[in-house]
């Protein structure tokens, strides 16, 4: 007794370490810049480099750390309409590109789940084997594919479906931009749905056929519900990033595609306005983060 005792005393620094290691990783690479990005954002436009005004130099100025602090930039979200605008967009645009994401991915993850065990990890190979070329190059190549004299119009013209003097007008659109969104992120949302089907039970679909339920039905009652953990990991996985997209509007959207990703890059790099840039990303981060937490909640209490 007195040796197990010693042995589980001996383990405790192991285990806080391994506790500790994520929370200070959280800590170093989260919660130190948001609180970096927080400070810029009560602080004053300043023509110099960095281009604001500091508001906390040193330990000994907490007093008038406070005393200098300054709502102004954010007030101004609220009153300019652009703003306002481009979160509604970007969450208008990741809600629509994760329902997608879902529709596309989940028939997918369910094939790949009811695959003979042989061949489930070449299909994973195919899922993920669109990371082992560059973002970047795979964006790129939607250009060539979706631009009004691009390979999608050749196609198109070769079966018959358009003129000879007729062409795709999709480029530098919304349509371009979900288009470019659900592929670069249908992989995030292919794996967390497999890997909740893959542990089903498929006895229960047995069961369910032996008594008569229809395979919709089944379906519904069976299969969607126990695959719900995979659907909100992976709707989280995609609809978080594609809130804050940047590339993606960049190259396939037009001038009118209002995203805040687009929006932080023109104050940070175009306007030069890091207070009301850090502004943007505080809100940003903010209404993301917040929702889930208190989902998070909700689900521990019903469990």
């Amino acid at each position: 007794m007195a040796e197990t005792s010693a042995t589980t005393t001996h383990a405790s620094p192991a285990r806080w370490l391994v506790v500790a290691v994520p929370y200070l990783w959280l800590l170093l690479f989260f919660a130190a810049p948001f609180f970096i990005i927080l400070k810029i954002s009560l602080s004053d436009t300043a023509i110099a480099m960095p281009p604001y005004t500091p508001v906390f130099q040193g330990f000994g100025a907490i007093r008038d750390f406070f005393s200098n602090l300054d709502m102004e930039n954010y007030l101004f979200l609220t009153e300019d309409p652009l703003y306002v605008q481009s979160y509604l967009s970007s969450l208008r645009i990741a809600l629509i590109s994760t329902l997608l994401l879902l529709l596309i991915g989940y028939p997918i993850a369910l094939a790949m789940a009811r695959a003979p065990t042989t061949i489930r990890p070449l299909l994973v190979m195919l899922v993920i084997l669109p990371f082992w070329t560059s973002f970047l190059i795979r964006v790129y190549a939607w250009i060539g594919i979706l631009k009004p004299d691009g390979l999608l119009t050749l196609l198109l013209q070769t079966v018959g479906f358009l003129g000879p003097n007729d062409q795709v007008q999709i480029f530098r659109t919304d349509i371009a931009v979900f288009i470019g969104i659900v592929y670069s992120y249908l992989p995030f949302m292919v794996l967390p749905l497999y890997s909740a089907l893959e542990k089903m039970d498929n006895t229960l679909l047995e069961a369910a056929n032996d008594l008569g339920c229809p395979p919709l039905k089944a379906f519904w009652k069976i299969t969607f519900p126990l695959s719900l953990p995979g659907v909100i990991a992976g709707s989280m996985i995609c609809f978080i990033p594609i809130t804050g997209e940047f590339v993606i509007p960049d190259l396939l959207g037009g001038a009118d595609t209002l995203m805040i990703g687009k929006t932080l890059w023109t104050e940070f790099f175009g306007n030069r306005d890091w207070p009301l840039a850090s502004a943007v990303a505080v809100l940003l981060l903010l209404a993301l983060v917040v929702p889930i937490v208190i989902f998070q909640n909700q689900q521990k209490k019903v469990v």
